[in-house]
């Protein structure tokens, strides 16, 4: 959880607000709002900006980020991405954004070990 929200840029999931549901055992990560931060701001995008994980509400207890990372960062890739990107509509996106969002992802999933700051 806490590599993807590194992924995602995810800035809301603390202990004050963990958007976190416990359904039938499972654990679903919900309203991300708050991922994509990026795209608020896209002349200052960068995909390898530091992801600030003292408040996340898992830092403390994540543990095998590593693993994570050799499990997950090979499954971003741009035919993912682009399928994704795909299903969201253009209205909501901007003249090429799609693209950008994809080139952000993509560069940013090799790197997420390296901007997870603690």
């Amino acid at each position: 959880m806490l590599w993807f929200d590194a992924l995602v840029q995810n800035v809301d999931r603390t202990w004050r607000n963990p958007n976190l549901l416990v359904w039938h055992g499972d654990i679903w990560l919900i309203d991300h709002g708050a991922a994509l931060y990026f795209h608020h701001n896209w002349p200052t995008a960068n995909p390898l900006r530091p992801f600030d994980a003292g408040e996340h509400v898992l830092s403390e207890t994540a543990k095998g980020l590593g693993a994570a990372h050799e499990a997950l960062a090979p499954r971003i890739t741009k035919n993912l991405l682009e399928e994704v990107t795909g299903l969201v509509p253009g209205d909501w996106l901007g003249d090429g954004r799609r693209e950008a969002y994809v080139t952000h992802l993509l560069d940013r999933a090799p790197n997420v070990p390296a901007v997870i700051r603690r």
